[in-house]
């Protein structure tokens, strides 16, 4: 059975398993495997390696949800557990899949992660394989819709092809016509240079020049002085922590700073970089629209409670909470914790239904024998059939002073799978 195949039967699971409950327990629900009674999840995140500097809005995210959920009585009235494991990066891929391996053994019935979608491929058959839940807050290789995960896999991000064709669209909008692109050489970076490449194409400009670089490159003087030979006039950036490499090469070389774009791995806080002012007037784009700000408060009190730092990174904050409360109210509705009981209901609490944003209103829907379509602060999410969310929202930052912080200036929505 194809992925699309497995995803729509569930999606049909699903919707039979709201009806049953509509008819409160007038009807025999499907059938799953059963669960102990207490929804265990697993994160992999980015603890070391390119991606560190995401993980702690994720895990701010994560532990905001789970708290909630506990305050409001946990789910099939018992509190979450949670356990928090490494993925590192790329070039490390041994740390994941061992982290994987731990997770699965201690019987989790879900794993949040990984962050980086390359990382994700390395592990997703293992997790998907054991009929575990799998989702992730910020993988956006297209490839992943059509993955053979037998619908245990999901995504609150959107694909990157809608961020792909928003970054084009902005590059040639701004009136650069010769633009370079610096990519790293995964399924992130590789999915996302194809969609901008075709779009910057498509939309009357010239791709220049583009070159790609290992993940984890350190020496980035040769790949720039292709770019700039090439006569660019404009350069998109796709990276993670590399870019603190990549942006001090383009400065040296004279390239115009407020000519730099940037996309979700790399747009960050740089105001600890020296060469925070070159970037003024640079742009970039993320996932998602404004985050909602005592939404954002509450995290970073959370996360400075819980391991005395500043939380200064929020990408990515909005989709981890969102990731939690999807999985908590599928096994709820399920009123069974296992991963195959919460796969099958992932698509029914977000699409249709009475709509809930928080567990507490999700909890007393299901109890009174509604269906539920929960909205987080990530947006809708609604799930399709292939476990990607359809309709979704991309920000447009910009540096706009030497701060090294990003504003919002724009939010662009569309579809996410198209």
């Amino acid at each position: 059975m194809s992925a699309f195949s497995a995803k729509r039967a569930l999606g049909a699971v699903a919707a039979v398993t709201a009806t049953a409950i509509a008819l409160a327990g007038c009807a025999t629900g499907p059938t799953y495997t059963q669960g102990d009674g207490v929804l265990k999840l697993g994160g992999i995140l980015p603890l070391t390696g390119a991606l560190a500097f995401l993980s702690p809005p994720e895990i701010a995210g994560i532990d905001l949800a789970i708290k909630d959920i506990n305050e409001a009585g946990g789910v099939l009235g018992k509190p979450v557990e949670f356990s928090l494991e490494d993925s590192s990066d790329g070039d490390s891929p041994a740390v994941a899949k061992d982290s994987a391996t731990k997770l699965l053994g201690a019987g989790v019935d879900a794993i949040i992660g990984a962050a980086a979608s390359g990382v994700t491929r390395n592990i997703i058959d293992q997790i998907t394989g054991a009929k575990t839940v799998q989702i992730s807050m910020s993988n956006t290789a297209p490839d992943l819709t059509d993955w053979a995960d037998g619908g245990y896999y999901f995504r609150t991000a959107p694909s990157d092809l809608l961020q792909g064709g928003v970054v084009g669209n902005l590059i040639v909008s701004d009136g650069n016509e010769n633009v370079g692109i610096i990519y790293q050489q995964t399924a992130y970076g590789e999915g996302l240079e194809a969609k901008a490449n075709a779009v910057i194409a498509d939309a009357g400009a010239t791709v220049v020049a583009s070159e790609a670089f290992p993940e984890g490159e350190s020496n980035f003087d040769t790949i720039v002085d292709k770019i700039v030979a090439a006569g660019a006039d404009s350069v998109l950036l796709i990276s993670y922590d590399e870019v603190k490499k990549i942006v001090p090469a383009l400065q040296k070389k004279g390239f115009a700073g407020d000519k730099i774009y940037f996309v979700d791995g790399n747009l960050a806080n740089f105001s600890d970089q020296a060469w925070k002012d070159y970037i003024v007037g640079s742009q970039g784009t993320l996932p998602g629209g404004e985050t909602d700000a005592a939404f954002k408060q509450r995290a970073a009190d959370l996360y400075m409670e819980n391991y005395g730092k500043e939380l200064t990174e929020f990408a990515y904050l909005a989709e981890s909470y969102d990731a939690v409360m999807l999985l908590a109210l599928a096994a709820e509705q399920a009123k069974n914790d296992s991963g195959e009981a919460i796969a099958a209901n992932m698509i029914s609490v977000s699409t249709g239904g009475e709509k809930v944003s928080t567990f507490a209103d999700g909890l007393a829907a299901i109890k009174a024998g509604k269906d539920v379509d929960y909205e987080g602060f990530s947006g809708p999410i609604e799930f399709d059939a292939k476990g990607d969310p359809t309709g979704a929202s991309i920000g447009i930052w910009k540096y706009e002073d030497a701060s090294g912080i990003s504003v919002l200036k724009d939010v662009v929505a569309g579809n996410s799978v198209k």
